[in-house]
């Protein structure tokens, strides 16, 4: 029996996930920007399970110091070159009016009728009785900046040790200097590799390099409370028939042995320790929607697609300067300035993507009933927006 053993250390990795560095803004007429929400952080639904079911590294102060990684941790690293790379000034656009025709009032009433149509509680007569008063086209632009970064960061990590060779001779290349194929453009992934020469052998700390660990379950006894009979021996006034009147029976978990297979180690007693580059590839996305204080939910926009005016791509692109509406160029410049100012100390900016669409609004009034109302047309797809549509059944109005 395994009574004496317990385990001395305990160590479990960190796992790292950077925040969402995603930024939504509203730019109105009072410049009011809205972050966007963040990622939430993930979680185990099992808290005793071990994360991908694989090893963990012993602690770090048992670990070798290996030149150029004195400082492991989920602290990202910061490039080598940052800093170097400036974005240059393009050659002048030439000017351009980017003005948005109003529908027309056909379009503008077959989209409203379909509106009314769609939701079950409203009356279709004031869409097909309306009369037009308005139109009004409103210049909408949506900016959006995507900049690819790159993050590197270090730390143990280990697998049971089978006999395979064990890479521990040499010097250890800096972190930035190991390559890596880089992924699509603008798409968020993750890799972990091995640092070469990096590798040692060092016994288990979970199990004390026994290979075995206690059950948990039994606490190392071997045998659990008969589920049979709660522990009391006797069913009744009859003996327990499953445990034979003892209360106790063989633990299944462990098949009465008081111990099981170390998780850590796979029963082998040693690990094949070593240090893991892991790779982080984020799109980072801002994104600013210039609104001149229309009336309209800007909000009801991120799922609308709309003309895009200009596509601008390069390893650092330069901000927008001559664009018609200064609104546009202001985003531009605040955008760049951050992205810049956020990732270029910490991460490697790989390429930068700017692009500006055109969203056509149509503000629209009308009157029925003797009242003047307003009901927006917006998006490629023609869809409607109402705040106070005026003929509803009660349990929406009370909605």
């Amino acid at each position: 029996m395994l009574a004496y053993m317990q385990n001395i250390y305990s160590f479990s990795k960190f796992h790292n996930s950077l925040a969402r560095m995603d930024r939504t803004h509203l730019l109105s007429d009072q410049d009011e920007a809205h972050p966007g929400p963040s990622c939430p952080a993930g979680s185990y639904a099992d808290p005793n399970a071990v994360p991908n079911d694989g090893a963990t590294a012993p602690p770090a102060d048992l670990m070798p110091v290996v030149p150029g990684y004195e400082s492991l941790g989920p602290n990202v690293i910061p490039p080598s070159n940052f800093g170097s790379a400036q974005p240059e000034a393009p050659s002048r656009v030439p000017e351009r009016r980017f003005d948005i025709p109003a529908i027309t009032e056909e379009l503008a009433h077959e989209a409203f009728i379909k509106y009314a149509s769609s939701k079950c509680c409203y009356s279709s007569k004031p869409a097909k009785e309306m009369v037009f008063t308005d139109l009004q086209s409103l210049n909408t632009y949506r900016y959006r900046l995507e900049t690819f970064t790159e993050s590197r960061t270090t730390e143990w990590d280990s697998e049971p040790y089978n006999g395979q060779v064990v890479d521990g001779f040499g010097v250890a290349p800096a972190p930035w200097s190991i390559p890596v194929p880089i992924p699509s453009l603008f798409q968020d992934c993750v890799k972990s590799i091995r640092v070469p020469h990096t590798s040692t052998v060092k016994g288990c700390h979970s199990c004390l390099n026994l290979g075995r660990s206690a059950c948990s379950r039994c606490v190392n006894s071997g045998r659990t409370r008969c589920s049979h009979c709660g522990g009391m021996g006797r069913t009744g006034s009859n003996r327990c028939s499953l445990c034979q009147g003892s209360g106790m029976t063989r633990c299944h978990s462990c098949g009465g042995v008081g111990s099981i297979k170390c998780k850590t180690c796979k029963g082998q007693g040693k690990l094949l320790c070593f240090i893991k580059l892991k790779i982080t590839w984020k799109n980072n996305v801002y994104v600013a929607v210039i609104d001149k204080g229309s009336g309209f939910p800007v909000e009801l926009l991120d799922q609308i697609t709309g003309e895009k005016l200009l596509t601008d791509m390069a390893p650092m692109v330069y901000p927008v300067v001559s664009f018609p509406d200064s609104s546009v160029n202001a985003a531009s410049e605040s955008a760049v300035r951050e992205h810049q100012a956020q990732f270029v100390t910490t991460c490697r900016i790989l390429q930068q993507r700017q692009t500006i669409e055109l969203i056509p609004i149509t503000r629209v009034h009308y009157v029925w009933n003797q009242k003047t109302h307003i009901y927006f047309v917006y998006g490629t797809e023609h869809k409607v927006y109402s705040k106070d549509y005026p003929a509803k059944c009660c349990c929406c109005s009370i909605l």
